[in-house]
């Protein structure tokens, strides 16, 4: 062979090496975003919207979340627990009609009570508290977002209510968890929620 032929298919070769990895890298990043959009759902299209759609800044920021909260492990509330915060919810949807602002501000107060409750970040900025949730709540953390804006102050009635019902799905989903005192069956919910502030 031809010094010019060994040549040729040397770079041949290093090309095709080299857009395979490249090939490989960017079905692997697909694989690792498809998997973060699936368990971040609004949550990473959120991050992506964001960095201005850098996939791959909201996947390295979703990653770090799962490196720091993933360990976090829900402590389950009593039945006790669990009816008091329902009563305490009902109570607060009840003062919404009269007094929206003051009713969202206690509701943004009693779910930061009850996610401490349950185990997540109790101190520090309250974006700490929603990053962690974000991993194991992920559906549910926009609405807990705008509850925690609404309450200082930002928006109006219609926007307190959106907030107070978004944040209402975060409530559900943390007081319906498994009670303490019983592992064998996931509690019916509590219907004082109702559908939402009126």
């Amino acid at each position: 062979m031809s010094r010019a032929v060994i040549i040729i298919a040397a770079l041949v070769f290093v090309t095709l090496v080299a857009v395979t990895a490249v090939l490989l890298a960017s079905l692997g990043h697909r694989r690792i975003g498809g998997g973060l959009r699936r368990r971040f759902g609004p949550e990473y299209e959120r991050l992506v919207t964001r960095h201005q759609g850098d996939a791959k800044a909201a996947d390295r920021e979703l990653g770090q979340r799962l490196k720091q909260h993933g360990s976090v492990r829900e402590r389950p509330l009593s039945s006790a627990s669990r009816e008091q915060y329902a009563v305490q919810w009902a109570g607060i949807q009840k003062r919404f009609v009269d007094s929206p602002q003051e009713a969202v501000a206690e509701a943004d107060a009693l779910l930061a009570r009850l996610t401490a409750d349950r185990g997540f970040p109790a101190d520090g900025p309250f974006e700490e508290r929603l990053a962690a949730l974000s991993v194991h709540h992920a559906q549910h953390v926009d609405g807990y977002r705008g509850l925690h804006g609404a309450a200082r102050g930002r928006g109006g009635t219609e926007e307190n209510r959106r907030a107070m019902t978004g944040a209402g799905e975060l409530f559900d989903a943390l007081v319906a968890e498994r009670p303490a005192d019983s592992g064998r069956h996931r509690p019916q919910r509590h219907h004082a929620r109702g559908s939402g502030p009126r």
